[in-house]
């Protein structure tokens, strides 16, 4: 069993995503105030430098080689849209969050669509130049185990 599979803890304690926003006001408001992540720290210096760190709860990494992420802009979007980073929000209601991030200034790149792996997703382009997936499961870890090409690399290398 692989680390990655919980046989033992991870050395990285957290996973921090440091973002450059040009209009740091807006962006704060769109991330804490809109899409609800609840400010953790926050911290100033001379000349009006300003960071926020917000708690986005629960951190992966998410490895996608070229032929993949092509796969999941097809699934998600029907075209290639996404850059090379795209920052993904595991939400209670896919549908009601990206109607609420629209309004508030986000733009839809793709309605909530069902995946293969059965989760709801929608694509938007948000604040600070972000591309982000708003997702819902729909099923649970185990029962998306049994869909076949879902599983882990550990598993299928062996």
């Amino acid at each position: 069993m692989t680390a990655t599979q919980g046989s033992s803890p991870s050395p990285v304690r957290q996973l921090r995503l440091v973002v450059e926003a040009e209009d740091y006001e807006a962006a704060l408001s769109f991330y804490r105030d809109v899409l609800g992540l609840p400010e953790q720290a926050a911290f100033s210096n001379d000349g009006d430098a300003r960071v926020v760190i917000l708690d986005a709860g629960r951190a992966t990494l998410e490895i996608a080689n070229p032929a993949q992420k092509e796969f999941i802009d097809e699934v998600e979007v029907g075209r290639q849209v996404a850059p090379k980073i795209r920052i993904a929000f595991e939400v209670d209601d896919a549908r009601a969050t990206t109607d609420r991030l629209v309004s508030a200034g986000a733009e839809e790149v793709a309605p909530p669509t069902l995946t293969p792996w059965q989760s709801l997703n929608a694509r938007l382009d948000a604040p600070a130049g972000l591309h982000i997936t708003v997702f819902q499961e729909t099923l649970s870890l185990e029962e998306r185990r049994s869909i076949d090409g879902f599983g882990t690399e550990s598993s299928s290398s062996s």
